[in-house]
């Protein structure tokens, strides 16, 4: 087994419970260019044109060293680099610019905080609305949210009391990029007079009526947890055309089950 980092000689670690190694210098070449990619990815701020060799080129000529430096790069920088030509620059100009407007839990999913999935930082976003309200939570305040355990919560709290984490968020703002959450808020159980509130629903087959995002969404604001595997705790399945492993499931379990005219009978009260 190696024992240094192949790219930057580090010595490599294995941390507690995990099974690989990892190399933990934050200035890594290696980890700082795979973050980048992991930042302009599809699920991330899906920058398109900025793919996986650009990235590398663009950090090889040392005009990008985080994901803030890549809301600084002009026309004169890009059009200097190797095929690189007037048409593919604009395009990628348009594209960073358009990225600065995705909702936070891009940005979230973007930064590669450990153990934050995009669905975790959806939920997230959801939670606290905004990039200032999330850096300034508590372990007890994150782990009272649904799906988030002492893991992750540990690894945000340990992230956001790092100077040079609230240095890049700085420069981001300051270079226009989207730190709020433009999506649905959560809501409290307790405000809402719904019969979806602290419910938990799945949804399973295909929707006519509704897109299954759009189901989610609707459900979260009446107070209902949308989960994706039924269980015993399941509450209510809605159960569209084709449905099938989770709705024979729910049956078995003796949950209840609607079709999607009922859901959208409730919905619309």
């Amino acid at each position: 087994m190696p024992t240094e980092c192949p790219e930057c000689s580090s010595e490599l670690v294995r941390l507690d419970g995990e099974v690989a190694l990892r190399c933990i210098n934050p200035k890594c070449p290696a980890q700082i260019r795979e973050g980048l990619i992991h930042f302009v990815s599809r699920t991330a701020m899906n920058i398109d044109s900025l793919g996986e060799k650009v990235i590398s080129l663009l950090f090889k000529e040392e005009l990008i060293q985080d994901v803030a430096d890549i809301y600084k790069l002009t026309y004169d920088q890009l059009i200097a680099l190797e095929r690189m030509g007037d048409k593919s620059v604009n395009k990628l100009l348009q594209a960073i610019e358009a990225s600065k407007t995705n909702s936070l839990e891009k940005l979230l999913f973007g930064l590669g905080i450990r153990h934050v999935g995009s669905k975790a930082a959806k939920t997230l976003a959801r939670e606290f609305g905004t990039m200032e309200a999330l850096s300034k939570a508590s372990r007890e305040e994150l782990t009272a949210i649904n799906e988030i355990g002492d893991k992750m919560a540990d690894s945000i709290v340990a992230y956001f009391e790092l100077e040079e984490v609230h240095a890049l968020l700085n420069e981001l703002d300051a270079a226009g990029v989207n730190l709020t959450f433009k999506g649905q808020r959560a809501v409290a159980i307790e405000d809402v007079d719904s019969i979806f509130a602290g419910k938990t629903v799945v949804l399973t087959g295909k929707l006519h009526q509704l897109t299954r995002n759009e189901a989610k969404e609707k459900l979260e604001a009446l107070g209902a947890n949308v989960a994706g595997s039924v269980s015993k705790k399941t509450d209510l399945v809605v159960a569209g055309e084709d449905a099938g492993s989770k709705l024979a499931k729910a049956e078995s379990l003796g949950v209840m089950v609607w079709d999607e005219e009922r859901l959208i009978e409730e919905l619309n009260k």
